[in-house]
């Protein structure tokens, strides 16, 4: 039972919805939690999902990304706009007199006031605003993946509690079940009609399904967890689940996803490196940009303001204003800029062959996800089917336990047998889960 445990979940109510009335549940366990306490909070799945993608840590980390990447975009932009800076200098030559034709001419301390306004355009900042906005675009790609691995964990670790809560009143039941038998064996005992080792071999089978119990609870907890940490919940807020299993997992979902189709442009691990491939294709061009001349516009106001009465008599030789372009043009750099060319569609090449094999994995990957979910829900209707067929036997052989007509090993092992059955039920179920969970992410359902 432990190993089922361990696999971290079991959709047990599946069962209501194929014909099996075993695992009923009520919502006698589901308190209505008052809206007014602080140390409940009660959800949904999609509750739950909406939560988390407010709260989580790593969803907000990731949306940080988008904006950061739209910083960069954007002065990405700025740098081919209007730049404006503006100086003030102060010199001062400590007395020094300059001769001009035997005449001395001292050089007083003085400011000089200036504006520059400039703007440079090349083909690498129009290629790096394509870049910044590719790159953009890849962080909104990432964001949405985020929040679909946070909202499946969730989803996950959701059913798993129902399910492992329905186990839980299974067991329970169960237990009490060989507990009143213990107890009647126990005065047959008494009154000599039964062994001890009859009464023993009950308590031995009642004390492991109590440590079953204990085991599911735990797991529970630990998945109670799982939800604080995905959703961001504190740790001293109790969480209530308020659907129940076949609110939100049916047979109808299940044969509903089988019949979608595989869109590979829908699938965030093909956008991210579809759009990776792209930003290897513009690197490219980038690098191709290198030889292309770029065009730099300025005018440049200035002005001295002299800070003394000893002003030099001799015209002032700097003009006030200035207006001038610029236009660099690459001529020779020795083949650097051709290896930088050729690198750059090496990586593209690169990137293309991994586009390829990964539309070439998520097909493969399509087909077999496709081959388990089919398995696994024969599987799951077979130790469906041997599960009820254990109850009513494990039900027969209590009759004829207490008509004295089988012995007590004959019902621990039936008992057992029982607790089997059980268990490769809740694997079968696992297996299905897991195999539907995978093939709706593939698909981005």
């Amino acid at each position: 039972m432990r190993s089922v445990l361990k696999k971290g979940g079991c959709l047990l109510a599946l069962s209501l919805m194929m014909g099996s009335p075993l695992y009923a549940q009520t919502n006698d366990a589901q308190v209505a939690v008052a809206s007014d306490s602080s140390n409940v909070i009660s959800f949904t799945l999609d509750e739950a999902k909406k939560y988390a993608l407010e709260h989580n840590r790593t969803i907000q980390n990731a949306s940080y990304d988008v904006k950061k990447a739209e910083a960069d975009r954007w002065k990405a932009i700025a740098s081919m706009l209007l730049q404006v800076n503006g100086n003030v200098d102060y010199y001062n030559m400590f007395g020094y007199e300059m001769n001009m034709g035997g005449m001395k001419m001292p050089m007083p301390p003085y400011f000089d006031f200036g504006v520059k306004a400039s703007a440079t355009v090349s083909g690498s900042q129009i290629i790096g605003v394509k870049l910044a906005n590719m790159a953009r675009d890849l962080s909104q790609v990432a964001v949405a993946k985020t929040d679909q691995v946070i909202t499946s964990n969730i989803e996950t670790s959701y059913i798993n509690i129902l399910a492992l809560e329905t186990m839980t009143r299974l067991l329970e039941q169960g237990m009490l079940n060989l507990d009143s038998l213990y107890k009647m064996t126990l005065n047959a005992v008494r009154v000599g009609a039964a062994e001890q080792n009859a009464a023993d071999q009950i308590a031995v089978q009642v004390a492991m399904m109590k440590s079953q119990v204990n085991s599911t609870q735990r797991t529970i907890e630990v998945m109670y967890n799982s939800i604080r940490l995905l959703t961001g919940v504190p740790a001293d807020v109790d969480i209530v689940l308020s659907q129940k299993i076949e609110d939100v997992v049916n047979a109808a979902s299940i044969m509903e996803l089988m019949g979608s189709d595989l869109n590979l442009y829908n699938n965030y691990d093909y956008q991210l490196k579809s759009q990776s491939t792209e930003l290897s294709k513009k690197q490219v061009t980038l690098s191709k940009m290198a030889y292309v001349p770029s065009l730099t516009v300025f005018y440049a106001w200035d002005k001295k303001e002299y800070c003394s009465d000893e002003a030099m008599t001799a015209p002032n030789m700097t003009p006030p204003n200035t207006f001038g372009l610029t236009l660099n043009v690459p001529i020779w750099s020795s083949g650097s800029r051709y290896a930088d060319v050729k690198g750059a569609k090496i990586e593209y090449a690169k990137a293309q062959n991994e586009l390829e094999d990964t539309e070439l994995q998520l097909k493969i990957q399509e087909k077999q996800l496709r081959y388990n979910l089919v398995s696994a829900f024969e599987n799951y209707q077979i130790q469906n089917e041997n599960m009820e067929v254990m109850q009513r036997v494990f039900k027969s052989n209590t009759e004829k336990f207490k008509y004295g007509t089988i012995s007590s090993m004959d019902l621990t092992r039936s008992s057992t047998d029982l607790v089997n059955a059980q268990n490769t039920y809740v694997s079968a179920l696992v297996d299905m889960i897991t195999a539907h969970v995978e093939l709706k992410k593939l698909l981005n359902k």
